[in-house]
């Protein structure tokens, strides 16, 4: 059974900017929570071949190019 969930004292800034996520991805707000939601939940660390294929499709062609997109991977977790 679902279960409702609620957030409060919420900065201004932090709900305006979960807003314009929200309208970018084209979702409520409630809409992108749950999607935020369930990627931190769900996330799990890449294999390389999936980290491989990224890359490939990214159209990296540098070392530098991917060691920074693999850095902006690692530290965001």
């Amino acid at each position: 059974m679902p279960v409702s969930l609620s957030l409060k004292n919420v900065p201004d800034e932090l709900v305006a900017e979960l807003r314009a996520r929200a309208r970018r991805h084209h979702r409520s707000l409630q809409g992108e929570l749950m999607a935020i939601l369930e990627e931190a939940v769900r996330r799990r660390p890449l294999t390389l071949a999936e980290l491989s294929r990224e890359v490939r499709e990214m159209g990296l062609r540098t070392a530098s190019e991917a060691e920074a997109m693999v850095r902006e991977i690692r530290d965001a977790r």
